[in-house]
């Protein structure tokens, strides 16, 4: 279609949405390889011929980070693929990453014109889909090129924590001629990026070649260094930084504080996942850092992290494995996507059910958790409905592994160990929510230190807004006012 301009829009809507292929389930479940397969050059170009150019583009006020969309999918639709990558990249450099991981079904995809006049998400402009391709096009055929850097401005900038809002920071500072150093606590780059998510949804080797492309950039990365021991904010201030962004993550477990849960055998999802993912557990003993390999497992809760974790222990060996939530399908939080690709592999859902204790045998070992069913009463503060406990419903559920995955709390080693940085009451870092500004003169947060929990692109999207307040005060120094913390 190569006048595909021309087309009218009744007939682009026509134009039938392109489906990815994707690993088998029989197949991908007893293996950590990339699950969808991505698109051929001729499906992408199909696929963005579906946009309608909308004059008053919606997706572009859908993304976090403000991706001009329609002008990104023209030039795919071109065929123009270095073209679109380099648009993507304006506003977003890591978008290999964001293509795989972002809920675009939230946000760019959910507002698409498209999706309004079909009346269905699974049939939005694939949005995501392109930008991954388009992403992964450049890296295979090794198209990317360096934008120009300005002259040294002679500022430099800490960033603390290498996730996606860190990496967001630094490479936009770099751009501007800034000097920008990252300091990592772990021994490698991406944060959450490489110890969360699973190698099956997000391969590793793609969040270092985006971290490659900020090194090219000039990016300076310190690991093993831990802001708050290694060296305080304050102390990075008296070595010369001129401003510090804080992007440490929400890295602290929670636990439902029942019976058992310090039995052997009971995992924080994060110490679960960051065995296997970053620490490669699943090729044990080429690695060595094991996991217990586990017939039974019950994971409880309901959100991406529980499915990352579930589907992990499937590749790793279980027999059986149960997700336990305690609120319906419907009030899930996890991707669509990610629900569809659990149920393919086999994984069991246990919905309207909470663990009220877990069980162990007499050398400390989980044998089993106690299970109360659950009824869905009035909405909470979430606009989900309450699940409320019915009397006399326990049971006993055969499990050897419980794994919890109900979220995390914000890392607290920063604020603990910097007075004059407010923190909220659950430890998140008080912000200005226009400039990320926290209340320590010179020092910006974004990201789930301050959101708590949230997705990728909105940590990007505070990262954002955070250097443009950072370009800002460093031209200008000026800081009146200081964010109160919320009670």
């Amino acid at each position: 279609m190569s006048n595909w301009r021309e087309v009218k829009t009744k007939d682009r809507l026509k134009i039938p949405a392109q489906k990815m292929k994707e690993q088998a389930p029989e197949a991908r479940v007893r293996n950590m390889q990339e699950v969808p397969l991505g698109f051929t050059p001729e499906q992408a170009i199909q696929e963005a011929q579906r946009c309608l150019q909308c004059n008053n583009a919606k997706c572009i006020e859908g993304c976090p980070v403000g991706i001009e969309i329609p002008r990104f999918l023209a030039a795919v639709a071109d065929g123009d693929f270095a073209k679109a990558v380099a648009v993507v990249k304006e506003t977003n450099l890591l978008p290999a990453i964001c293509g795989r991981v972002c809920p675009q079904e939230e946000q760019c995809q959910v507002v698409c014109t498209v999706t309004k006049a079909l009346k269905s998400i699974e049939n939005s402009v694939g949005i995501g889909k392109l930008e991954r391709f388009v992403a992964d096009y450049e890296r295979i055929h090794g198209q990317a090129v360096l934008p120009p850097i300005p002259p040294p401005t002679g500022k430099r900038i800490g960033v603390v924590g290498s996730g996606p809002a860190g990496l967001t920071v630094a490479g936009d500072l770099i751009k501007l001629g800034h000097a920008v150093t990252v300091f990592e606590a772990l021994h490698r780059p991406g944060g959450v990026l490489v110890y969360g998510i699973p190698e099956f949804r997000l391969p590793k080797e793609i969040v270092y070649k985006e971290v490659e492309y900020l090194h090219r950039l000039g990016v300076e990365f310190r690991y093993n260094f831990v802001v708050g021991k290694t060296l305080t904010i304050e102390q990075l201030f008296a070595d010369g930084y001129n401003a510090i962004f804080v992007g440490t993550g929400a890295g602290l477990p929670k636990f439902m504080n029942i019976p058992g849960e310090n039995l052997c055998s009971v995992y924080s999802a994060n110490e679960y996942l960051t065995r296997s993912n970053l620490m490669r557990a699943f090729d044990f003993p080429l690695s060595d850092t094991p996991l217990k390999a586990s017939k039974k497992v019950a994971v409880v809760g309901g959100g991406n992290v529980a499915m990352d974790s579930a589907r992990t222990a499937m590749r790793l060996g279980a027999e059986a494995v149960y997700i336990v939530y305690r609120r319906s399908e419907k009030e899930m939080p996890a991707r669509l996507e990610e629900i569809h690709h659990a149920k393919e592999e086999g994984v069991i859902f246990h919905l309207l059910q909470n663990p009220t204790k877990i069980v162990g045998d007499d050398k400390g070992w989980v044998a089993g958790m106690e299970v109360q069913r659950m009824e869905l009463g009035e909405a909470d503060s979430s606009g989900r409905r309450r699940p409320i406990p019915m009397k006399g419903s326990e049971y006993f559920l055969d499990v050897d592994t419980v794994i919890i995955a109900i979220g995390n709390d914000p890392n607290p080693l920063i604020p603990q160990t910097t007075s004059k940085i407010r923190t909220t009451k659950w430890g998140n870092i008080v912000v200005d929510p226009q400039t990320q500004r926290t209340s320590m003169k010179g020092v910006f947060a974004g990201g789930d230190i301050v959101l708590g929990a949230a997705t990728v692109i909105l940590a990007m999207g505070e990262g954002r807004r955070a250097v443009k307040a950072i370009t800002k005060y460093l031209q200008d120094d000026d800081w009146t006012g200081t964010p109160e913390p919320i009670v």
